[in-house]
């Protein structure tokens, strides 16, 4: 995979810190990021998807009194058109995540990238600091979105969702998306990146984060890799709407269940040879990216993350198809530098 320019003339990942800022302030200094994510939507999905993924979407979320709803009605208001409800819910990426102790000697380390094929997700990127009666955390993000993907809270754990594989009810997949979609629309629980939203908010822990991602309800299946301060203290919780099946770590998970229990079909680029590669080079010590070989890096892949919430860092990178697309952010605590 070609680096598209020196890591010198790439951007830096705007670092927010929502302690001190209110939503609508950040949202409005950021629409410029906004209207570009936006316009990249428009042009994969079409106005008229996002208009009705709209409706369809904040009538959902209405009807299940889903508590974040009032932030996304803020960022429709301030985004510069349709796609607000339908992006925050938007569940069609995948990704490579491994927990296990740090080869470093301290905590537990959990090692991230997500892929979507939507161009300007990875030269985007922003890092937000949240602020909790549980306590702050880095949420891995973009301007809009609402539920979290990748976060790490300093002193408590990180946490990460991949996509399973979708259900298979036919031999089409276009029917068995409308099928799932349908059943999903039936659902009245919450969506996987607002229930890890919640456990963010709420836990304490590593246990009450673990005990909240396994017990709560689901909208739709989901994969939780969760990596506590201790160095054996990480799982992988493969959730169905209302159950779970937890591995204990050291984990790697791409997009394919451990143990299928159900036929499916296939999600994203090589999950398997992502997962394998990742088993194979997930104890590369150093504070870097040097993990970061395909099959895990590929021509969708927009963020890679590694975590360490013992040792209170936090390293990020945007990547575009041709390369990387931010220099590589260093978090730590509450200073943060670029490499």
């Amino acid at each position: 995979m070609a680096i598209a320019a020196s890591v010198g003339a790439l951007p830096c990942i705007p670092v927010i810190d929502l302690r001190y800022e209110k939503l609508e302030s950040f949202l409005t200094q950021e629409v410029k990021r906004l209207e570009q994510i936006y316009s990249v939507a428009q042009n994969h999905y079409g106005m008229g998807t996002l208009k009705i993924g709209d409706f369809l979407s904040r009538r959902w979320l209405k009807r299940n009194n889903n508590s974040y709803l009032d932030e996304i009605d803020l960022v429709h208001i301030i985004a510069p058109h349709e796609g607000a409800y339908m992006l925050n819910l938007s569940y069609e990426w995948s990704c490579t995540t491994c927990t296990d102790a740090d080869p470093n000697g301290a905590g537990n380390r959990m090692l991230r990238t997500l892929d979507w094929p939507l161009d300007g997700l990875g030269r985007n990127l922003i890092v937000l600091r949240r602020k909790t009666p549980a306590g702050d955390y880095w949420d891995v993000t973009w301007p809009g979105f609402v539920g979290i993907v990748t976060a790490m809270a300093p002193g408590r754990f990180s946490a990460a969702i991949n996509q399973p594989p979708m259900r298979l009810w036919t031999s089409s997949y276009w029917s068995d998306w409308i099928i799932n979609r349908s059943k999903v629309w039936l659902q009245r629980a919450l969506p996987p990146s607002h229930l890890l939203r919640k456990t963010f908010d709420n836990c304490r822990n590593y246990s009450e984060a673990k005990q909240m991602l396994t017990e709560t309800p689901l909208a739709i299946p989901a994969f939780f890799s969760l990596s506590g301060i201790e160095s054996d203290e990480s799982c992988l919780i493969e959730r169905t709407e209302k159950n779970a099946i937890v591995h204990k770590g050291p984990t790697t998970c791409a997009n394919h269940w451990q143990n299928p229990a159900n036929r499916s079909w296939a999600r994203g680029h090589e999950s398997n040879e992502r997962l394998n590669a990742m088993n194979k080079t997930r104890n590369c010590p150093g504070l870097d990216f040097s993990w970061l070989k395909s099959p895990i890096l590929n021509e969708t892949t927009r963020v890679s993350v590694t975590a360490n919430a013992a040792t209170d860092v936090l390293l990020v990178q945007g990547w575009e198809f041709d390369g990387a697309a931010t220099r590589p952010l260093v978090l730590v605590e509450s200073s943060s530098s670029f490499f």
